[in-house]
């Protein structure tokens, strides 16, 4: 697996975008040129490479001077780092944090927020339990309060709207924005308007000075009306933060949260086939194209992973899969959390359908291919090697869980 190339899809981003203020900093340094006369001039200040010591060395073989050139995806980029000493007000954000992680629709809310926070404001980050998430920083958040403890685990909304109105009585935020989702926002959202006596906003995808803009009428309309406190946005509602970094200092509560007794017994999550999952439901999709030759190995490392199988529609018309389980304009739009394509070039159809994926893993022996160019992580070589490595790779983990456990 070390031979296998990667590819940072951002850093590549950034070197093509003239207008990011990164722009200047992810480009080579150039060493050599060709006069007008024909002549080639060399910038002999460029070259070399500074030791240990300070002094500026030059390496007659070339390899350091390519080593420092070349950027690679371990290229850090250094955003400006955005602080609000004493903030004028709060923007409040309950993110979905599925999975512990934020997800694109939360990274949307977020820059929202810091839309209506401005410069004096700062967006606030509610966040219930245990997380993951190591990038709030460069999502826009400016201070984190984590309401951790066991009532707040699984599907507990009393419990939550209990602590959202402790947050509310000690910072008393301009706005809250939650997002309107399946995942619980929505919910959620509507459950602590009723508590606060609101009338909330929802499904905003847009915000013009005091008013917004939600869609009505099963998506068809749109319904423009004065900004309310308490704000459930669309997808898309704004743009993620991308050109700074942000404080994210801990916030804790004042006073302790009192307990209370639940009307809501959570059971648990329920067993579910992948299979049985409808596609554009599923969040983890394992998707095969005309580049897989092996199908017995590819449905076996959908069954390793636990992931919901899908296809391209050449795999499909050849026969591979049925019909229910193409992806793209032509076949199934889908939504998923994590998408991976096997063997998949990236027709234009087949990307249109899976425009809305949050982070999206191709496989490809092309490293040119628009399915490639669209990863958010690039996997170059032969499927078949991949995809037995990635089963025994799933298979040592889950032995290494067992023997921990016992």
């Amino acid at each position: 697996m070390s031979d296998i190339i990667r590819r940072d899809p951002r850093a590549e981003w950034i070197a093509r975008n003239r207008l990011h203020p990164l722009h200047a900093a992810m480009q080579p340094e150039q060493h050599s040129w060709m006069g007008p006369n024909g002549i080639i001039r060399k910038n002999v200040h460029g070259m070399g490479f500074i030791g240990p010591n300070g002094i500026k060395r030059i390496d007659r073989s070339g390899a350091q001077q390519g080593g420092a050139t070349k950027r690679t995806a371990a290229v850090q980029v250094q955003l400006p780092l955005h602080q609000v000493p004493a903030p004028a007000f709060y923007i409040n954000v309950v993110p979905d944090m599925v999975g512990g992680r934020l997800s694109s629709h939360d990274r949307d809310l977020l820059g929202l927020a810091r839309q209506l926070a401005g410069s004096d404001g700062a967006v606030l980050a509610v966040v219930f339990g245990e997380h993951k998430e190591s990038a709030f920083d460069t999502a826009g958040v400016d201070r984190l309060l984590v309401l951790d403890g066991r009532e707040f685990d699984g599907y507990s909304p009393e419990q939550r709207v209990h602590g959202l109105r402790a947050v509310d009585n000690q910072f008393s935020p301009r706005h809250w924005l939650l997002p309107d989702s399946r995942s619980g926002g929505g919910e959620l959202g509507r459950r602590f308007a009723a508590s606060l006596k609101e009338r909330p906003a929802t499904r905003v995808w847009q915000i013009k000075g005091s008013e917004c803009i939600g869609r009505a009428g099963a998506g068809r309309e749109d319904l423009a009306r004065a900004l309310p406190r308490l704000i459930l946005a669309a997808v898309e509602c704004a743009d993620p933060v991308s050109d700074t970094r942000h404080e994210v200092l801990p916030l804790e509560l004042s006073t302790a949260l009192a307990r209370s007794l639940p009307r809501i017994e959570d059971l648990g999550a329920v067993a579910v086939d992948p299979g049985a999952i409808p596609m554009a439901e599923a969040e983890f999709i394992f998707s095969g194209g005309n580049g897989v030759k092996d199908w017995e190995l590819f449905h076996q490392t959908a069954a390793a992973l636990g992931a919901t199988e899908g296809a391209s529609r050449v795999a499909v018309d050849d026969g591979f899969m049925a019909r229910d389980r193409q992806v793209g304009a032509s076949g199934i739009w889908v939504t998923a959390r994590v998408y991976v394509a096997v063997g998949i070039s990236g027709a234009i159809q087949h990307l249109q359908g899976i425009g809305a994926c949050d982070k999206v893993v191709a496989i490809n022996l092309d490293p040119g291919c628009d399915m490639i160019k669209r990863a958010d992580l690039s996997v170059i070589g032969d499927s078949g090697e991949i995809l037995r490595a990635l089963i025994a790779a799933v298979q040592a983990h889950r032995n290494g869980a067992k023997r921990d456990a016992a």
